[in-house]
């Protein structure tokens, strides 16, 4: 029996990255034998087993075959003849094909060091075609390893093509794309998990209302990039450094989904893209099944963000009334996230990156205003029933325009 480091903690020691988890492979050893040595058995496909100290996962070597269609068509043979070769050749990229053994020298048969040296994300066999989920993968390594320059191999991205033209991307059910693309999201620069599907046409496949943006104009005074698709990617790494809130990245990057349906002759302005917006947004969320979390957040960018943008000229009551929309009065949190969603937006252009937003504050200000007013306050000036929601209201819209200086005048609805 013997026993190998492998995949991602090799990948991230050679970076010199601290490893989230440490994955091993046994080759030489029968289940029987493992059992014996206390480990317990947790795998249903495979024989896998937990290490009877540290619970970490131990998987005997095995080899795998496809036999239907989608990410579930595989058969595994476990074996004690099954070497380590054979089982690494059975991984998706060649970063993630290395082993370390007891004593710390690196196996590595298919090339990942030099890989990771050359920031290559390379297929390790022709295998990879059979696994959907290894676009999505590959994508997502793009978004966490961008920052250093890595790029997708030629013959995979021509690979990941190929499997888009069979019809391979078909199989992925929504939620299995979820799971990769919320944690694409948390990674350093998630745009590029947006471009790497674009690339290899599967964004069409799995995120339609997102790959229908790219092409689409908007008006080159308020957007010098022009292009939409190109904007909401950089709104979502602007947003990946204002946070790393998963909540407000997708929200970011599904604000403008509206503009996406904008009939042409329009271009390249988009008048109530905000209300189709938010039908898409629902759409998509439903179709995902997104957390309610991502989803509320998202949907409440859509509708609002125009206000954000245009709040230095709002009223008082405008102001109130968007806060009231984003029932920060009852989720005090939520203004946060949504300020930061609105602030990548207004800064995912050229040449407004760093730009301060006045915005941001102004809204800051208004609700610490508001929030200044109570309902207390006007029940015991003798408000009952439904005056004292009136009542409340009027009193919070002269709060805000005394903190934001506002002249006394006709209000908006």
């Amino acid at each position: 029996m013997k026993i190998y480091l492998v995949g991602g903690a090799v990948r991230d020691r050679l970076l010199g990255l601290a490893p989230q988890d440490r994955d091993w492979v046994v080759v030489g050893a029968t289940p029987a034998e493992m059992i014996a040595r206390g480990f317990r058995p947790v795998g249903k496909d495979f024989p896998v087993f937990l290490h009877p100290e540290t619970n970490e996962e131990y998987a005997l070597a095995r080899t795998e075959r496809k036999t239907g269609p989608g990410y579930h068509g595989f058969q595994f043979h476990a074996a004690p003849e099954v070497t380590l070769e054979e089982d690494l050749r059975r991984r998706d990229l060649t970063i993630n094909a290395m082993a370390m053994d007891e004593q710390g020298r690196l196996i590595d048969p298919y090339g990942g060091q030099e890989d990771l040296r050359q920031g290559r994300l390379r297929h390790v066999s022709e295998a990879f075609a059979e696994d959907p989920v290894r676009i999505l993968r590959v994508a997502r390594y793009a978004a966490r390893y961008g920052k250093w320059g890595f790029r997708v191999a030629h013959g995979t991205h021509r690979l990941m093509r190929q499997m888009v033209e069979n019809g391979e991307v078909d199989a992925l059910v929504p939620e299995r794309v979820w799971q990769e693309m919320e944690r694409a999201l948390g990674e350093p620069t998630p745009s590029r998990f947006i471009e790497v599907l674009r690339a290899c046409g599967a964004l069409a496949k799995v995120l339609p209302e997102v790959d229908r943006l790219f092409g689409v104009p908007q008006p080159k005074h308020w957007h010098p990039e022009e292009d939409t698709g190109v904007h909401v990617l950089m709104v979502l790494d602007q947003a990946a450094r204002l946070t790393a809130d998963t909540r407000v990245r997708f929200a970011a990057l599904v604000h403008d989904l509206g503009k996406g349906t904008t009939p042409e002759a329009e271009w390249p302005h988009h008048l109530a893209h905000e209300d189709r917006g938010v039908r898409l947004v629902e759409q998509l969320c439903a179709r995902m099944r997104v957390p309610n979390e991502h989803r509320d957040l998202a949907l409440l960018v859509t509708r609002w963000h125009g206000h954000y943008h245009r709040a230095q000229e709002m009223r008082a009551a405008t102001l109130l009334k968007t806060l009231e929309a984003l029932d920060v009065f009852r989720r005090p949190e939520r203004l946060e996230l949504y300020l930061m969603a609105c602030e990548a937006d207004a800064r995912g252009r050229p040449g407004f990156e760093e730009a301060e937003r006045p915005e941001t504050a102004l809204f800051l200000r208004a609700h610490a205003a508001a929030c200044s007013v109570g309902a207390k306050e006007v029940m015991a000036a003798g408000f009952a029933g439904a005056a004292i929601k009136a009542e409340l209201h009027r009193r919070r819209v002269g709060a805000i325009k005394a903190a934001l200086g506002q002249a006394d005048g006709e209000e908006e609805a």
